[in-house]
């Protein structure tokens, strides 16, 4: 059963968001992906949110370019949280889609993340799911130490390295 629904407007946004799906296959979460448009396929994201819950769907995740209605349509249909990823497709690099999520009428939320930035949104659904499943909190507290030994790697090579000079 999918614990994530991606949804996203266009199948041209499935490139941008092959790093969240990415993320979500690397923490083990279950997912699904569908493409909807909130203008051009209404009933369908209507449909796509209000049975989410019925197929196991916690987290929803709504990707979309330009003016961005998708994750305000698919919260509107839903009380599961919606995070919503802003993406760069229009001619104004994403703002119009950024702060369609973010200004959302009182009541109807959408979290959202930077201009494409899917696994930022992948990590939060995680964050959300491992609040009920604590092997996943297991795993993103790995993901988590294996990001500060990343970085203290490289410290440690640059620190060398101008030693060196």
């Amino acid at each position: 059963m999918a614990k994530v629904g991606l949804i996203l407007g266009s199948d041209s946004d499935l490139e941008i968001m092959s790093s969240g799906i990415q993320m979500l296959e690397q923490l083990d979460i279950e997912y699904e992906v569908t493409v909807a448009s909130a203008h051009r396929t209404p009933d369908r994201v209507a449909e796509y949110a209000d049975s989410a819950a019925d197929r196991g769907i916690a987290v929803i995740i709504a990707a979309a370019g330009w003016a961005a209605a998708l994750p305000g349509a698919v919260a509107a249909h839903t009380n599961l949280p919606v995070i919503g990823v802003p993406i760069s497709s229009s001619p104004i690099g994403g703002l119009d889609a950024l702060y369609s999520m973010v200004q959302m009428p009182p009541g109807v939320p959408v979290a959202t993340v930077g201009i494409d930035t899917v696994k930022n949104a992948a990590i939060l659904a995680a964050q959300i799911l491992a609040l009920s499943d604590s092997d996943l909190a297991q795993r993103l507290q790995q993901y988590r130490h294996q990001m500060r030994q990343s970085v203290e790697d490289k410290a440690e090579r640059v620190q060398q390295a101008t030693k060196e000079h």
